[in-house]
């Protein structure tokens, strides 16, 4: 009995140390493994597997989970490592984006640029204009000259030597202006053969480039400006325009169709030249608690890190943050990021982005708060005032 006891163990040993040795073919990498090798995981064709030297970044992806939270046990083979030391390490293409809102203390740059398209209509003259007037068959008549033409005045009118009332003249085409004159010179003829041949036009654009800065020159017609409080911008000629929460393509066909209207002949292009400051509050158990501003998309645990981290007595299960809606109402969420924060969740919902003006607070643990409760009763409260053994003195005398 014991000679086969003895046998067994001996077997038992030999086989145990046969599992135990690693095989050759296990210590012999695999350089021609098919598509999906273990050795990399990604797919490529019967050859040399390029990671067969290199132990395999396993990561737990989101994209993986169909919308839930992964777990570490879900660890596959992940092009982790895209890019080299010190390049750039960031996503290599960015999703769409919403389109920027413009908010007070943004500040814009606007450029002017006479504009050389083909208006819609017929162009009328303005204020500042000049034209040339001919009469076929008497040249004594004739009004200006191609170097300089006879001006509408301020007032829109302009004034011809022969005639004995001045003619309005600002808002007319040359068409219509040739016609009015035509109709007044058969004071003198019996059919006036009048000639209308502008000379400047655009005046009014001069005039406005001039007030934003010059005449020439891209960087002389930008006019730097900063959005009010009041969500507001004021431009020459035009005046306010409310641009508060519009896009720059917004602003842009806004303020080109109030210049288009007033017929100057100018196009507008903004530009965002510098954001206003965004800001996080973060309070509560952290190292530093205040203002954080956003130089940057942050989550929430980017900005309790900004803010000196949490402290050993901050609860990370109920972290709350609170964020006005689009109609300025409150809405607010609670957040777990222990787990997180101690690995124990590869991929957490919780971890969000945050946007202006959120408050973030690290509230402290329920023990924490019992200990304060016990230090404010006890300590501080009515106890402290009446001792607690005296108390329980008279307790017990009265029982």
């Amino acid at each position: 009995m014991d000679q086969r006891l003895k046998k067994i163990t001996v077997c038992s040993w030999a086989m145990l140390t046969l599992l135990a040795i690693p095989s050759v073919k296990a210590q012999v990498p695999n350089y021609s493994q098919p598509a999906g090798c273990q050795s990399c995981g990604l797919l490529h064709p019967a050859e040399p597997c390029p990671g067969a030297c290199q132990t395999p970044i396993r990561a737990v992806d989101c994209a993986a989970n169909c919308g839930r939270e992964g777990r570490w046990p879900e660890l596959s083979p992940s092009d982790f490592q895209s890019y080299g030391q010190g390049e750039y390490a960031g996503p290599a293409r960015l999703a769409h984006l919403r389109n920027y809102r413009l908010r007070p203390n943004d500040e814009l740059q606007v450029v002017y640029v006479v504009s050389r398209r083909l208006s819609n209509g017929d162009y009328r003259l303005m204020i500042g204009d000049s034209v040339m007037i001919s009469l076929i068959g008497d040249a004594e008549l004739n009004q200006g000259t191609l170097e300089r033409g006879l001006e509408i005045q301020p007032d829109g009118f302009i004034h011809a030597d022969a005639l004995k009332k001045p003619v309005f003249a600002a808002g007319l085409t040359v068409s219509q202006l040739r016609e009015v004159l035509e109709e007044r010179y058969l004071e003198l003829y019996n059919e006036p053969a009048v000639s209308v041949k502008p000379v400047k036009t655009s005046t009014l654009a001069d005039d406005i480039r001039n007030a934003v800065g010059g005449a020439s020159g891209l960087q002389q017609q930008a006019l730097q400006i900063r959005v009010a409080p009041d969500g507001t911008i004021r431009l020459p000629w035009i005046g306010a325009v409310n641009v508060q929460g519009l896009t720059l393509n917004d602003v842009k066909q806004e303020i080109n169709a109030r210049y288009s209207a007033s017929g100057a002949g100018l196009v507008v292009e903004p530009i965002l030249a510098q954001q206003a400051d965004h800001f996080v509050y973060v309070m509560g158990r952290v190292g530093q608690a205040g203002q954080i501003q956003l130089q940057g998309p942050t989550t929430v645990s980017m900005a309790i890190a900004a803010a000196g981290g949490w402290e050993a007595e901050g609860n990370l299960r109920q972290v709350v943050v609170f964020r006005r809606a689009d109609d300025w109402r409150l809405i607010s969420t609670m957040l777990d990021l222990r787990g997180a924060y101690y690995g124990k969740r590869p991929t957490p919902s919780d971890e969000i982005w945050l946007r202006d003006g959120d408050v973030v607070i690290v509230p402290p643990t329920p023990i924490t708060v019992f200990d304060d409760f016990v230090r404010q009763v006890f300590t501080e409260g009515v106890y402290a005032v009446v001792p607690f053994q005296g108390i329980a003195i008279n307790l017990g005398q009265q029982q």
